[in-house]
């Protein structure tokens, strides 16, 4: 698979396949008008990084300029760091092996509690590690310094996480507890990161299916959570101190079929748009745009209390607030309620993109979007399409 960020009008394109190095490529391209004689219009890369062959992933600081390539052969698997300051001149700026392989990360400015590094300009990386949380301030990219790193009992594979809006809580999924020889509900795992030289595990939360997780976001007191076969989940953040607490305020189910443990289904989200939309991605599906018509049950007057689970019915069965879109061509239904699905464009993209869409991280949507405004057949060569 690819993963593409984006960074200044620019997308960086990484993959895992032998050799691939990083694509860079000018979206401003896209905005120039094709003539429809020339198409299909191959577009060719703009710039080309060499530093590593294969990535499994790449985070793109875009308050700093640094980009963070992860799962390379590069640096024992840790995070290789190129300057993107100029997006079509990337240089090697660093790396981080004192941990060996990182899966994700999200490097920040950080501006959380712990008064040591806050408000001083330091940048700070949370990696997972397929068994830690790993925290590096990578202020210095030539020196790296590992700050904090913790483990839990029944690690599985330590995937992917995200920092609370306050910088005290990281909350991350595991990507194999829920499989088959655990039994387990969806868990998500709560830090506490207060303290960055000694961060602690709290606890960990059960959903209501036996689906694994892959990427979660938070936006306030929600955390949207793709979990492979049961869709988009919507947490409500009650308590992170001791016991972590959520509630299920919505979800959205893309793989109505099944709720097990498989790899179907729901792959990533980004829920960051100022409409309140959140697009999903689907393994086999394509691209979901959702939107709630009551914000979740949050900030109106009278608000549609959550959920309340029935114990008589199994976790699929659950009543739930689906989101929905208004004003689309055409209705569709999800298991327990009537929800309405905007592919007026978009659904267009799904279908002539589904190759593309595959295994791609909720990033690549975005630039996918763009290219769909020229037909859908542009592509980037020579090395590899999108």
């Amino acid at each position: 698979w690819r993963d593409i960020k984006t960074y200044n009008d620019h997308a960086f394109i990484v993959s895992e396949a032998a050799g691939h190095g990083m694509q860079v490529f000018d979206l401003t391209q896209l905005l120039l008008p094709i003539d429809e004689n020339d198409m299909p219009k191959e577009f060719i890369e703009t710039a080309h990084y060499d530093g590593f062959g294969n990535a499994h992933n790449i985070v793109i600081n875009e308050d700093t300029g640094f980009a963070y390539a992860v799962g390379t052969s590069t640096y024992l698997g840790g995070l290789h760091i190129v300057n993107i300051q100029n997006p079509t001149v990337p240089v090697l700026a660093g790396g981080v092996s004192s941990d060996g392989y990182t899966h994700d990360a999200q490097c920040v400015v950080y501006d959380g509690p712990d008064l040591t590094y806050k408000g001083k300009g330091k940048e700070i990386c949370f990696n997972y590690n397929e068994d830690t949380l790993t925290i590096v301030d990578v202020t210095s990219k030539t020196s790296p310094v590992e700050l904090g790193r913790v483990g839990y009992s029944g690690a599985a594979y330590t995937h992917q996480g995200w920092l609370t809006d306050d910088g005290r809580h990281v909350i991350v999924n595991d990507e194999v507890d829920e499989s088959a020889r655990r039994a387990s509900n969806t868990k998500t795992h709560v830090f506490n990161v207060e303290n960055l030289n000694v961060p602690t595990y709290v606890g960990f939360h059960l959903g209501r299916t036996k689906a694994r997780d892959h990427n979660l976001y938070i936006k306030g007191n929600l955390v949207f959570e793709t979990n492979y076969q049961a869709g988009l989940q919507v947490l409500q953040i009650d308590d992170l101190t001791t016991t972590p607490s959520f509630t299920q305020v919505a979800h959205f189910d893309i793989y109505p079929d099944e709720n097990s443990n498989g790899y179907n289904g729901a792959w990533s989200n980004y829920p960051y748009f100022p409409s309140g939309s959140v697009i999903v991605s689907g393994i086999e599906q394509g691209l979901y745009v959702l939107r709630t018509s009551n914000n979740y049950g949050i900030g109106s007057s009278s608000p549609t209390q959550p959920p309340i689970p029935d114990s008589t019915k199994s976790p699929s069965e659950q009543p739930t607030d689906a989101p929905t879109i208004p004003t689309t061509p055409f209705q569709t239904q999800s298991p327990t309620h009537s929800v309405r699905l905007d592919i007026s464009l978009l659904g267009i993209l799904c279908y002539c993109t589904q190759t593309c869409l595959t295994n791609l991280l909720i990033s690549s949507l975005l630039l996918l979007f763009i290219l769909s405004q020229h037909h859908l057949t542009a592509h980037i060569s020579p090395r590899s399409s999108i």
